[in-house]
């Protein structure tokens, strides 16, 4: 059964593998939420619930970091459209090995891609990145990262370590609206499919064209 309260000496006892670090670190450039309560963080996992497998498969990785199992919400009605959507989440403990990727990723007026990407983006980040903020275009044959939030510095960096990491041949696209988006053109997405297939997620593989 699982426990709603921990004691501090019980948060210490909390580690990440390798593995799990580097998955943070795609999650991180993508959706995942991080909260600083007092002096540890916690994580906050949400998908829609078309996605609601791979939110489960989050939480078997992280499950034993939580307190409590997923839960499904409605959420308020969309302003634009004014339909209503419902989405599968769940919250880890507040815990000191989260603090560090927490800081890398964070700053007071928000999150923003560390100098040190270069470092910590691995085949395993890059794949769940895309699972949170990439798209493939079937008729393109391109995969898109919704960078928007992110500043053209930043997303230039980001562009420049997959060409000289991965030799993707990606660019950059302005948005419509505020934003940069990253484009991995349909000459590379082989060289993707082959550096990502034994990492991705089984249930996301077409985000990659799989």
């Amino acid at each position: 059964m699982k426990k709603n309260y921990l004691t501090k000496a019980e948060r210490s006892q909390f580690s990440l593998s390798a593995d799990l670090k580097q998955i943070l670190v795609g999650l991180l450039l993508g959706d995942l939420y991080g909260e600083k309560r007092d002096v540890n963080v916690r994580f906050r996992f949400a998908q829609g619930t078309v996605h609601e497998e791979y939110l489960m498969h989050l939480y078997e990785l992280f499950g034993n970091y939580c307190g409590t199992a997923p839960k499904i919400v409605k959420l308020a009605p969309d302003k634009r459209t004014g339909k209503t959507y419902t989405n599968v989440w769940f919250r880890t403990f507040s815990l000191p090995c989260f603090n560090e990727l927490y800081h890398l990723f964070y700053t007071a007026e928000g999150k923003r891609v560390p100098l040190s990407i270069g470092e910590l983006l691995t085949p395993l980040s890059l794949a769940y990145w895309i699972c949170d903020d990439g798209s493939f275009c079937k008729t393109r044959s391109i995969v898109t990262l919704c960078t928007n939030s992110f500043t053209l510095e930043e997303v230039t960096l980001l562009a420049k370590i997959f060409n000289k990491n991965w030799d993707l041949k990606c660019y950059i696209n302005k948005t419509s609206d505020v934003g940069f988006i990253i484009i991995i053109p349909r000459k590379s997405i082989p060289i993707l499919q082959a550096l990502l297939k034994d990492v991705m997620p089984s249930m996301m593989g077409h985000k990659i064209g799989l």
